[in-house]
Formats: C-alpha cells, structure tokens, sequence
C-alpha cells in the first residue's frame, strides 16, 4: 500500500492533467488533503484503514476541537468533498473498499450572494476615476468590464487583446473567458464598457507596453500583465473613495452583474451561460435575490401587506 502523501500527490496530478482542473481549485484540493494525511500520520493509520468515526474526529479537529483554529464551515465541507472524492480514486488504484463513500459533509447555511445597487456600481465606476492620473483609464475599465461581463477577476485580467471580437450585424463588442477547467465563453460587453475599454486601449495601453509581444489586456505601470492581487486593490481603493461601508470585491460585481440582470427579467439560462456556471442550480442562488427584493418591495407596498 502506498504512503497517503504518494496517493495524495498522484490525485492532484491526476485533477491537473487529465480532469483540468483550475490551479486555484487543485491548490486548495491538495492543501486539504496533505492536511487530512498529516491526521492519519498523526494516527499512525493507513490510508485504506479510515473508519467513518475516526473522519469525525477529523472534522472535529478542523472545528478546533484540540487547540487549533476552527476552519469556516464552508472549509470544511470543501475539505470533506476533498476527501471523499480522494477516495473514490485512492480506493480504486489499490484495489481497497472505500470507507467514507457514504460520509456527507457537513450542510452549511445557504447564504445570500451581496450585490450592489445599481447606484453603488455607478459611484464606484465613478470613484475609480482620477482626474490628474492617466492610469485610472485602466481601472475604469477593468471596474467598468467587471460589472458588464459578470466575469471572474482571474477570468478578465487573464484576458487577451486577441480575445476582443466583434459579433453580428451591429457589430457588437464582445470578450472570449476562460472560466474553470479551461472551459471558454463569449459574452457581450455593453456600450459603456466598450467606451472605457476603447478609451485604455488608445490613450493608455500603448504607453504601458513595453514588450510588443505581450498580449496581455490590462498592463501594470511596469508593462507585465496586471495581477490579481492589484485587481483586488483598485476595487478596494475605488470602492472607499464612493464611501461604500460594506466590503466590495471585484465578486462584488460578479453577483451585481446576475442580480441585475434577473431583476431586469433575464432568463436563468442565459444568465448560467453568461457566468459559465456548468449548472443551473448555482445560479438558482440569484434568484433567491431577486424573490427577497420582491418580497419587501411587497411589504413595504402593498396597503394589506403590514
């Protein structure tokens, strides 16, 4: 039987190459499985000897029960899904009985995506303008092309020039995405977006590249391709400056982006598509949005309501 860390290191080749995972999904994967097998060593347990009492007591442990710091609920049932399905590969490749096929993680509370009004994505689109600063021209359009794709911050500044198209007859601009496991969409970028992409593209870029190779859309001031973590930062400072008390994120405008559109009256499965979710049921979430907000423009409406 082979060690837990060998099987662990072969699953998450295995999620990289032939199931083509995302680098952020197979990171966390295996950050939750080195843990697991850290347990087991812990236990002097081999890996085909795991008992569905001794998986809760794992769970316990990462709860913070002796010591350590209790993980989010939501950690922890990524981390059991982690290891069911870790199983499910290690039983097969050393001909064992899966132990913890049926062990469920645990069920956490559904929580609502938060999503901006459509006020608030103005001000912030506004706030992330600087009269005397050339390099707002990027920030506004990454903000701008944020809100109007509903795209992931690692999807948009993962974006190519060759990846801005034109389609149909009116020419309408549009962006290729690579979402999760190198799955490609297209979206539509509305005319907005498309004016403050048009207006980085011609005044700003091209002073920014420094390498005329460098394909890359949105450029840092050193001429590489501009970071995720920057991402983050021209959000958080845009998003201060507006005064917007509660804490926005580039995903901030992912869930405004759905929400908006499901109260504008789009359809679910176009919304699904836009998103590159590969199921309905995550983007049902926004629906629930939208219900809340029907339900308390009701209440505060309708005479009988109160």
């Amino acid at each position: 039987m082979k060690a837990t860390d060998a099987l662990v290191r072969e699953y998450i080749s295995h999620l990289r190459v032939e199931k083509g995972l995302a680098r952020n999904t197979t990171i966390a994967y295996e950050r939750d499985l080195l843990r697991f097998s850290a347990f087991l060593a812990e236990q002097n347990l081999p890996v085909d000897k795991l008992t569905s009492p001794i998986m809760d007591e794992f769970v316990a442990s990462l709860r913070g029960r002796g010591g350590k710091a209790p993980l989010a609920e939501s950690s922890i049932s990524r981390a059991v899904v982690a290891i069911r399905n870790f199983y499910a590969f290690a039983s097969r490749e050393e001909n064992f009985l899966n132990p913890i096929k049926e062990f469920n993680p645990p069920k956490i509370p559904k929580r609502l995506p938060k999503a901006l009004s459509l006020q608030e994505v103005e001000s912030l689109i506004a706030n992330a303008h600087r009269e005397a600063d050339l390099i707002s021209l990027r920030d506004v359009a990454l903000v701008e092309l944020l809100y109007a794709t509903g795209g992931r911050v690692s999807e948009i500044i993962s974006v190519k020039i060759s990846d801005i198209s034109k389609l149909g007859e009116n020419e309408t601009l549009a962006i290729r995405l690579r979402g999760k496991g190198g799955k490609e969409r297209i979206v539509p970028v509305g005319k907005f977006a498309q004016q403050s992409l048009d207006q980085y593209l011609v005044r700003l870029r091209p002073t920014l590249l420094k390498e005329r190779r460098n394909e890359a859309l949105f450029l840092n001031a050193r001429g590489t391709k501009l970071s995720r973590q920057s991402a983050w930062s021209i959000i958080d400072a845009a998003a201060k400056r507006a005064g917007l008390l509660e804490h926005v994120t580039p995903h901030s405008l992912r869930h405004s982006f759905a929400t908006h559109l499901l109260d504008g009256g789009a359809d679910i499965r176009v919304v699904q598509e836009l998103l590159g979710h590969s199921s309905v049921t995550t983007t049902q979430i926004y629906t629930l949005v939208t219900i809340d907000r029907l339900r308390e423009s009701y209440a505060q409406a309708h005479p009988r309501a109160r």
